[in-house]
């Protein structure tokens, strides 16, 4: 991996963002592409590296997108029919590439989803276990400790000296759990709660637990908000030391966190996400026309919205699928918009349209 790969992969992964990873790892001549070529797919749909050319990067994208979905790596073979047909029980996706280099290049994309983010607030025993804890699982650690510095935290990957979770990062994925036992649980809750964190939870005894959600309740928040907090947090275990405690509030991290990974993955393959990112392709707009579709003709709902419109379309002359959002060669014809994957595609389809549009039938 090239050192600005390597960078931008140790940077989204600080982040928290997901990403894939897709190498080259065979090739045919002539095509452009050479075995080890590496380039890293954003969850926006974002290329950073070189893998080949113009015809493999629509390709790259999807298959990105369905990793990270699907949480599996996916091998792409992207070659003649031929090809595709003497490997079709091989257990890999088959793409069709039909460009003028004749080559074919087989990717394996490899999907990096974050790993848990946890941040713990307070300077307790319960602190020290549970980073180690979930440190020796590889999950994100912060501590937010208003009396501490990292040497008071060794196990911590960063460790923040004021109650300012947003210095600590915190996002709709992040678990926070407040350790301050005592000290200042009520303001670190209401802390938490002005956040987007997926998960609160509070360690605390059960009638502790309830003091401090009557404080909150006492200063306006609704059922509904104190809903998010866990309290007291953990598995119930009985009566147990603090590393114990801090087993089973660990398990329940983990199995939240576990029951929540689908809709992870589906959030970080969602389009809907960021504008800029090329969602999934329709199958049914795919199959049945090449061009994207009027958007002012018949098809329209009954309040005038435009129907749901494809997402790419085929290059009618190779029959590559090409992604409309990022596409750089399109043509007009009789009303209707084509997208082409290089622009020796675009120039013999303007040269002789016919010849690559298969009539309508009734």
């Amino acid at each position: 991996m090239t050192e600005d790969l390597v960078q931008l992969s140790q940077d989204l992964s600080r982040r928290g963002e997901p990403f894939a990873l897709a190498t080259v790892v065979w090739r045919r001549a002539p095509s452009s592409a050479q075995p080890g070529n590496q380039a890293i797919v954003t969850a926006a749909g974002k290329v950073r590296g070189w893998l080949s050319g113009a015809c493999a990067e629509s390709v790259v994208i999807r298959e990105a997108r369905k990793a990270l979905e699907t949480g599996e790596p996916q091998l792409v073979l992207l070659g003649s029919p031929e090809e595709l047909e003497a490997r079709a029980n091989d257990g890999i996706s088959l793409v069709p590439m039909q460009c003028q280099s004749e080559g074919a290049i087989e990717l394996f994309v490899q999907p990096v989803l974050p790993k848990p983010h946890l941040v713990m607030i307070g300077r307790t025993p319960m602190v020290g276990t549970l980073t180690s804890l979930a440190k020796a699982l590889g999950w994100r650690t912060v501590v937010v400790d208003d009396r501490g510095d990292p040497d008071s935290h060794p196990d911590a990957g960063l460790v923040v000296t004021t109650l300012d979770l947003e210095a600590a990062g915190v996002g709709e994925n992040s678990l926070v759990v407040v350790a301050t036992q005592g000290q200042y649980d009520e303001l670190a809750v209401d802390k938490a709660l002005g956040t987007k964190a997926a998960f609160i939870g509070l360690i605390a005894s059960r009638k502790r637990a309830q003091a401090v959600l009557d404080w909150l309740r006492d200063v306006d928040y609704t059922e509904e908000a104190l809903a998010r907090v866990k309290a007291p947090a953990g598995l119930d275990l009985g009566s147990l030391k603090h590393e114990e405690i801090a087993v089973g509030v660990l398990a329940e991290l983990v199995q939240f966190n576990a029951a929540r990974q689908p809709a992870v993955r589906a959030a970080a393959a969602d389009p809907a996400a960021d504008p800029a990112r090329a969602p999934e392709p329709q199958a049914s707009t795919v199959a049945e026309s090449p061009a994207a579709p009027d958007r002012s003709a018949p098809g329209a709902d009954h309040e005038g919205a435009p129907a749901s419109a494809p997402i790419d379309a085929i290059d009618p002359v190779c029959d590559m699928l090409v992604d409309i959002a990022s596409a750089r060669f399109v043509s007009e014809h009789e009303g209707q918009t084509y997208y082409f994957c290089c622009p020796a595609c675009k120039k013999k389809f303007e040269a002789d349209p016919a010849r690559y549009l298969t009539p309508v039938t009734a």
